[in-house]
């Protein structure tokens, strides 16, 4: 709606006989029309100006889905808070006898695991939770000096280790990232294949994560997630108490945030413990 000067003055002089003040034609008697009229116009610029944002405001509130779509979305509550409280300062090479351990499934699969991933060499790969960066390392050797990876995880530690290891290995296409706790912090469209293993159950923001992780991946872009089995009855009761959630979750969430689950099961690996889902970013 345009507010006309007429509309303004019109408006300045109910405000002024409203507030008891004597009307300029009153204090101003034999004056004509125009000499009234002027002056007060003048003065009644900036009612124009606030009518005019008074109006917009009014317009926003009945038009709701342009008003939502002017707010920004709230914050992503905490699904498992404290979950990462043992990542702050992590004793790096504790974490690597646990990590890489014969007994730890992941670990002995890893050859097999790397083979079901089907790299090429110079893809781009996003190691997300890497830890002690034992994959990272078998993903650089894999997609070659043409490929790059991405080794993310949210401690600093971890990182400064990896950057060490792959220097150690000789290897100059890994990229070690922090991460914040609700974003990957990857460029956009600079992923082909990102991998989260035994991670996601550590994901404290997933939606948020998720998003981030969809901006960063190409078209056609994939996700492989390899995660604890959560199933009472079956799984151990450390995994019950520290794992979330369990897989049939993990697709939802998954599909919620753009993303098309196109296998379930590992085609080589061998696992007992830990499922295998592939997904790709939808359109």
């Amino acid at each position: 709606m345009i507010v006309s000067d007429w509309h303004a003055w019109r408006i300045g002089r109910m405000i002024l006989r409203d507030s008891g003040a004597a009307p300029h034609s009153v204090r101003s008697a034999g004056r004509s029309a125009k000499q009234e009229f002027e002056p007060m116009l003048r003065s009644t610029r900036l009612i124009r100006a606030a009518l005019a944002g008074l109006l917009a405001i009014i317009a926003g509130c009945e038009n709701p889905k342009r008003n939502a779509a002017a707010a920004s979305a709230p914050h992503e509550a905490s699904v498992a808070p404290g979950i990462n409280k043992a990542y702050e300062h992590p004793d790096v090479e504790r974490f690597k006898e646990r990590f890489e351990s014969e007994s730890r499934e992941v670990y002995d699969q890893r050859e097999r695991i790397v083979a079901d991933l089907g790299l090429s060499p110079g893809d781009s790969v996003a190691d997300i939770g890497a830890g002690t960066g034992f994959y990272s390392i078998l993903f650089g050797q894999a997609v070659g000096p043409g490929g790059k990876v991405y080794a993310v995880d949210i401690a600093p530690e971890f990182i400064e280790h990896i950057r060490k290891r792959a220097a150690a290995a000789g290897l100059k296409n890994i990229t070690p990232v922090v991460c914040k706790e609700d974003s990957v912090e990857l460029p956009p469209d600079s992923v082909d294949v990102a991998f989260i293993c035994d991670t996601y159950h550590h994901f404290e923001y997933p939606r948020s994560t998720l998003a981030s992780l969809r901006r960063a991946l190409r078209a056609g872009g994939e996700v492989v997630v390899i995660d604890f089995i959560r199933k009472p009855g079956v799984s151990r009761e450390w995994v019950l108490n520290h794992v979330r959630a369990g897989k049939r979750t993990v697709i939802r969430e998954f599909d919620e945030a753009g993303f098309d689950l196109v296998a379930d099961g590992a085609p080589s690996a061998e696992l007992a413990e830990n499922y295998f889902l592939r997904f790709r970013k939808g359109d």
